[in-house]
């Protein structure tokens, strides 16, 4: 059953188009990968899923529900999360408090109870740290919890993200370049990581990232941008054997040299 369905999906900035006719389906449970040479359009396609950008043409449907035209914060009740290329943590927290929030997020509260301090609400706020720890388990970050998120590394900070997004129960996982800035070791662990959550969740996810072993490990199924078109799509051994993608991401000169 497809969970994401983008239909003829186009985004232009003025006379800029950054993606035009793109058609993509995830199948329930799949991990897919998004890949492309920079500029390509991929991160677009995040930010016209999550409703950061309204579609300029086409329509983006989850659960058979169409969810272009809504708000980011409508689709995140949806059941639809990301992590971002650039890393978007509040820096002044600690790293428990960053997920605590994005727990508390999803519960409600009367203005009276929580001016009153009412025991429910003492008693609910308990219920999120020890939620926020069991996704910070996780992740391996449990024992950082009191630390300040800007004080992890690099890595690690990845990882945090990647906690805040799965407290937000969501039942689509969108990440951006999760494996940025780490070396072949921090890949690999991520990819283990990932592989963890989804068979822990049962999530979906779609995946962008430029590491190849890391897409390659993960994905049945690739989807290749290239100019903001639909370049190809297949699995990945196909995708890792196709000329036009290689290519594109090696250049013309890669072409002559093979003939």
């Amino acid at each position: 059953m497809s969970v994401l369905e983008l239909i003829s999906v186009t985004k232009k900035f003025g006379g800029i188009v950054a993606c035009r006719d793109v058609s993509l389906s995830i199948a329930s449970g799949q991990i897919m990968g998004l890949i492309g040479p920079n500029g390509a359009g991929k991160t677009t396609i995040f930010n016209l899923i999550t409703g950061v950008y309204g579609v300029t043409e086409g329509t983006i449907s989850f659960n058979k529900e169409v969810i272009s035209g809504l708000r980011p914060d409508q689709i995140v009740h949806r059941g639809i999360a990301r992590t971002f290329q650039n890393i978007r943590l509040f820096r002044n927290l600690s790293v428990l408090e960053n997920v605590c929030i994005a727990v508390d997020s999803r519960e409600t509260y009367s203005l009276g109870a929580t001016l009153l301090r009412l025991p429910q609400v003492s008693k609910k706020e308990r219920e999120i740290r020890e939620q926020a720890r069991e996704y910070l388990s996780i992740v391996g970050l449990a024992d950082k919890a009191d630390v300040r998120s800007d004080a992890l590394s690099y890595g690690l900070q990845r990882k945090l993200e990647i906690a805040r997004a799965l407290a937000l129960k969501p039942k689509l996982l969108l990440l951006d370049e999760p494996a940025a800035g780490m070396n072949p070791e921090e890949s690999l662990e991520l990819a283990k990581l990932i592989r963890r959550i989804h068979g822990h969740y049962g999530l979906t996810i779609l995946l962008i990232d430029h590491h190849m072993d890391v897409v390659m490990d993960l994905c049945e199924k690739i989807f290749v941008l290239n100019f903001g078109v639909k370049l190809a799509f297949g699995m990945a051994e196909e995708i890792q054997n196709n000329l036009d993608v290689l290519t594109a991401y090696l250049g013309e000169g890669y072409k002559h040299a093979i003939r």
